[in-house]
């Protein structure tokens, strides 16, 4: 048996590949939607793609299942559990609870796990050239390296309210009947890493056990004890934002995402085409760049997107594909360099980068307004109408912030404007921990007609700049 794991570390998204060596056959399992990882794989082991499945309903990526299906022929296989409210709206064959899925000497059992959903599917994998009883078990958004899936997105993300609580009492009996009750070699490949928001606090290590996690996981005395309301009092406290995109994704992928097929290559667009389409929006531009050189002249209501290996998180949080129309052209130099955002944005569903420029030269230019630590005092009482905004995780913001300062987080900040001041009510003054994630906010509120200033060094440098102050006044005070 070959079992692969492809992780994606800009979404902290796992998909996995296993084939049976004997017949040459393989099943992918929560593919993304950029496929040519998995042809590639399969290319390079002599294998055929036959089956592509999934866990759950995602909320965090858009689902390549169709995608992969669709380029392989391949027959697509998804949950059929959790009630006509959480059912699928593309044809694809379904799966309940105890349907095997054979894979030449490979069995893949399904199981019922809901509590991060309704519908929730994890897979005991049982590798028949070599035992007669799993030995892997790919659990989705159930059970992570040392973490639960997250029981309240569908509450932050999907529009329903107080799901939470069920939630995270049928989580609590996953745990009981679907994951406790296998032995503690089994080893578990989750759909997750750290840095996802669809769980709290997220292990690094690519795979665990269940006997590692009956014993070192932060809910395995809740479950010895059969404690249900002290396990489901700690699994809700201090979930982090699920960011807006979320609800997006949740309903597209209920759908069926749209099939990209073959993509063309980002194509140059040369200046004067760009300022074109800039003024009549038709066009609008991806600034790729590092956070001091936009900081130092960028173009009018060019978007923020500063961290390379970030572009499928931050272009989710700065750009609405279903009320935006705008054609998004990138700053790249080169169209395989370009070809690389674009692999990025259609993870979370924005198809619509069609060109890039390699420089800015021959563009309008403007510098982003930015208050040094020690002048936002005087520009707060100067413009009294002015918001302290901080695009922080509220989790950050109730570990300290700065005096005065209101909380939406960056990934919300473009979907909740109804949150904020109208734009013409006065400045936002914005920041976050180390101004990466404020330039993304800031410039993507800019474009959508806001007077942003933003906070430079953000957080981290507010605080340092406080320490020195701290610091000097103390000194002071010993020399009298």
């Amino acid at each position: 048996m070959l079992l692969e794991r492809i992780y994606d570390e800009d979404l902290s998204q796992a998909s996995y590949f296993i084939g049976c060596q004997a017949e040459n056959v393989a099943l992918v399992v929560d593919p993304r939607r950029d496929i040519q990882v998995y042809q590639d794989l399969a290319a390079h082991h002599g294998m055929t793609i036959t089956t592509v499945t999934e866990t759950h309903i995602h909320a965090d990526f858009l689902s390549g299942t169709r995608e992969l299906a669709a380029a392989t022929g391949a027959t697509t296989y998804v949950s059929g559990e959790g009630g006509e409210d959480w059912s699928y709206g593309f044809d694809a064959e379904l799966l309940h609870d105890g349907d095997a899925l054979r894979l030449g000497n490979i069995t893949i059992t399904a199981r019922h796990t809901p509590g991060h959903t309704p519908e929730h599917l994890s897979y005991l994998v049982t590798d028949g050239a070599f035992a007669d009883e799993p030995g892997y078990y790919l659990t989705g958004d159930f059970v992570f390296s040392g973490d639960l899936g997250r029981p309240d997105l569908l509450d932050e993300a999907a529009g329903m309210e107080d799901t939470r609580f069920e939630g995270a009492k049928q989580l609590f009996a996953s745990l009981k009947s679907a994951f406790l009750t296998l032995p503690d070699h089994v080893q578990v490949f989750p759909g997750h890493g750290a840095g996802s928001a669809c769980g709290k606090a997220l292990g690094a290590v690519p795979s665990t056990t269940v006997g590692y996690e009956r014993t070192f996981a932060w809910w395995g005395p809740y479950l010895e004890r059969d404690d249900e309301k002290g396990f489901i009092d700690e699994l809700l406290d201090g979930q982090p934002d699920a960011h807006a995109y979320f609800a997006r994704m949740k309903r597209q992928n209920k759908d069926g995402p749209a099939l990209l097929g073959e993509r063309p290559a980002p194509r140059p667009v040369d200046a004067e085409e760009l300022a074109r389409g800039l003024e009549d929006g038709s066009l609008a531009l991806v600034d790729t760049r590092p956070v001091d050189q936009v900081h130092a002249g960028t173009v009018p209501g060019a978007l923020s997107i500063p961290s390379p290996g970030k572009a499928a998180t931050h272009i989710a949080w700065a750009f609405d594909p279903e009320s935006d129309a705008s054609q998004l052209v990138v700053l790249a130099e080169d169209p395989a360099a370009a070809a690389e955002y674009g692999d990025h944005f259609v993870q979370v569903g924005v198809d619509s980068l069609t060109g890039y420029v390699s420089s800015l030269d021959g563009l309008p230019s403007t510098v982003p307004p930015v208050v040094s630590p020690a002048g936002l005092q005087a520009l707060r009482a100067e413009d009294s109408t002015a918001l302290l905004l901080d695009v922080r995780n509220r989790s950050e913001h109730a570990d300290g912030t700065i005096s005065g300062a209101e909380q939406l987080s960056a990934g919300k900040v473009l979907f909740h404007q109804d949150e904020l001041p109208a734009p013409d009510a006065g400045q936002l003054i914005t920041f976050c921990q180390s101004g990466l994630r404020n330039s993304v906010a800031a410039a993507s509120l800019r474009r959508a007609g806001y007077d942003v200033v933003e906070l430079e060094g953000s957080y981290a440098g507010w605080s340092r700049w406080t320490a020195e102050q701290h610091d000097l006044a103390t000194t002071a005070e010993d020399a009298r």
